[in-house]
């Protein structure tokens, strides 16, 4: 079982892509926005961002020691939120050069480990690339 990651910037299509993947592999489905309605954590700064990086990988890690599969999605704009989040697979949604929040797109740090480059929003094409290779 592996804990998948897909991350990018809000509005590149990362919800849309881990739905698609969702149907094709058993797993369990982690949003970051749905895991911060249930903490009741709107806190964006640096601080909050890494508490809810924290938040996402102790849920991830108890569902994959469960036995099972996690897709996770959220935007994990900095290095630093990403060492906490502990994928065993990263897909990089990088459609769009700016999401809809500034302080966002001011934080955000392009990652140099991925395993899946998503360039372009066709969520059913990705997911059965990933798929693939995920099967590997």
């Amino acid at each position: 079982m592996k804990i998948i990651l897909i991350m990018g910037l809000p509005g590149a299509g990362k919800t849309t892509l881990a739905n698609e993947l969702a149907k094709l592999i058993k797993s369990k489905r982690l949003n970051a926005d749905e895991v911060r309605r249930a903490a009741n954590d709107w806190d964006f700064s640096i601080e909050g961002r890494k508490r809810q990086a924290k938040r996402m990988a102790d849920m991830a890690k108890k569902i994959k020691d469960d036995g099972n599969y996690v897709i996770a999605d959220f935007i994990c704009p900095t290095p630093e939120a990403r060492n906490l989040f502990p994928a065993d697979y990263i897909v990089w949604v990088d459609t769009i050069k700016k999401g809809r929040f500034d302080d966002t797109n001011q934080m955000f740090v392009k990652p140099e480990k991925f395993d899946c480059h998503v360039t372009t929003q066709d969520a059913k094409s990705w997911a059965s690339k990933i798929l693939k290779d995920l099967k590997k």
